[in-house]
């Protein structure tokens, strides 16, 4: 069997679907692994939560999981099609041990992922993960684990899932709030929040415009959602519309649209709402955690209000490690991964939209009078390397790395990161005169080519 020996990457296993790893005989050992790793820690039979978005291969995916987990003597509860975050607060909800997300988030329907949530509704850690990675490898351990006669697990499809993810949605903005008069467009991607999006908004008394809710299994992020934003920033306008709400196809992120059309992304909303919970004290230790590629104006809105900002590397999962460790309660990315961990462990982008309706509907104002952040001019320069070489050990570069932080020092930023996904390295920076930033970038660039160009 020809599987590729690293199968975990930063948000799960995936890539295209009947295509190794994301193939049913592959998803099956993984589902043996999961099963096998929770259920060696007590003797008692264990339940394992699955949910999907809207994906063709989901139905592939969800069956082979399932069997390879009932086979190793843990149950499993179905919940259909279901936002990420949905999964990951009915994992702890139903006190099941471990939860499965079979979703490719923004991608095309033609790829698809594996993602895991621990009881508690986090992403698992990389210890668990190897040790999963491990087992998907490893015959006689599974083979070992293997039930028989009456342990022989089950699994039972939960009718009701998506009642309680409503209710827990509503928890979430105070019973003196609703959302009348408000004229709301909402793009669920064809994608998992399909369903639940406009329920939770019609319940509390919006009036609908709706795109993206007719799922066909191949449609999902088909020019729609938040990674595709022109539909719904035209109908927003053409509707008159209050505001947009966008989501991704597993709803886990989020952009909105203001009525004169303009994106208010993660960045906007963490400025918002980070000087807001300032305000009311409800915002630990005064700190919004963002990663490396939150724009500066971020920093500077946040500075203004009395906040700091701490930056991780890229990705939730960075992001969730840091709000954990000091129990932060505010983080998110500039792509709309908003996490408000009083309320959820992930990102949660119809949560997100929620406290943002509050926000407006409490302060009478239109969602462009809201914006608090002012974009930072940036410029990014990606230079094709040949090999990725520590920009320390090039010193013509980190001579110019040096020089460039000091001249922006207080009024602009700079990044160099090679990728982790391609053989580029990434020259960001940001500052507000639009020709020394131009320059600095390309200066660096022009360094790193010379050096390790391909």
């Amino acid at each position: 069997m020809s599987i590729k020996r690293k199968l975990f990457g930063t948000d799960g296993v995936r890539g295209v679907a009947n295509e190794e790893p994301i193939t049913s005989e592959t998803a099956l050992r993984l589902g043996r692994a999961l099963a096998y790793v929770f259920r060696s820690a007590t003797g008692r039979h264990r339940r394992i939560l699955i949910g999907k978005d809207t994906r063709l291969s989901g139905y592939m995916l969800e069956t082979a999981i399932s069997s390879g987990i009932c086979s190793m003597g843990v149950d499993v509860w179905l919940v259909g099609p279901m936002p990420t975050p949905g999964i990951a607060f009915l994992t702890r909800s139903m006190r099941a041990d471990a939860g499965v997300v079979i979703s490719a988030s923004h991608n095309p329907f033609q790829d698809n992922g594996i993602k895991f949530f621990s009881r508690e509704g986090f992403k698992l850690d990389d210890a668990i993960e190897s040790r999963i990675e491990e087992l998907v490898f490893d015959d006689s351990a599974l083979a070992h684990g293997r039930a028989g006669g009456g342990d022989i697990g089950k699994a039972a499809r939960i009718d009701d899932a998506l009642g309680r993810y409503l209710v827990f949605l509503k928890t979430c903005v105070p019973r003196t709030i609703t959302l009348d008069g408000l004229k709301i467009a909402i793009d669920c991607a064809n994608g998992a929040a399909y369903k639940v999006g406009p329920d939770v908004l019609e319940e509390l008394g919006a009036e609908l415009v709706t795109i993206g809710v007719d799922p066909d299994g191949k449609n999902i992020n088909d020019n729609c959602g938040a990674v595709h934003l022109d539909k719904i920033r035209e109908t927003v306008v053409r509707e008159r519309c209050n505001v947009g709400v966008a989501l991704d196809g597993d709803g886990d992120r989020l952009m909105l649209i203001d009525e004169r059309g303009e994106v208010f992304d993660g960045d906007d909303v963490m400025a918002v709402m980070g000087a807001r919970m300032a305000r009311e004290r409800t915002l630990k230790d005064n700190t919004v955690v963002a990663t490396v590629m939150s724009n500066f104006g971020l920093e500077i809105a946040l500075r203004k209000a009395g906040v700091r900002l701490v930056r991780t590397e890229v990705g939730d999962p960075a992001v969730v490690r840091e709000m954990r460790a000091n129990q932060y309660v505010l983080g998110g990315e500039q792509s709309g991964h908003v996490i408000f961990m009083d309320y959820s462990t992930t990102g949660d982008g119809l949560i997100t939209a929620l406290k943002m309706l509050v926000h407006l509907v409490e302060s009478g104002r239109a969602l462009s009078e809201l914006r608090t952040m002012r974009r930072v001019p940036q410029v990014l320069e990606n230079v094709r390397v040949r090999e990725r070489t520590p920009l320390s050990e090039m010193p013509e570069v980190a001579r110019l790395i040096t020089d460039a932080e000091q001249r922006l020092a207080g009024s602009g930023r700079l990044l160099v990161r090679y990728s982790g996904t391609e053989m580029l390295a990434r020259v960001m920076v940001e500052g507000e005169d639009d020709a020394l930033i131009g320059t600095m970038a390309r200066e660096i660039g022009a360094a790193i080519h010379k050096q390790v160009g391909a």
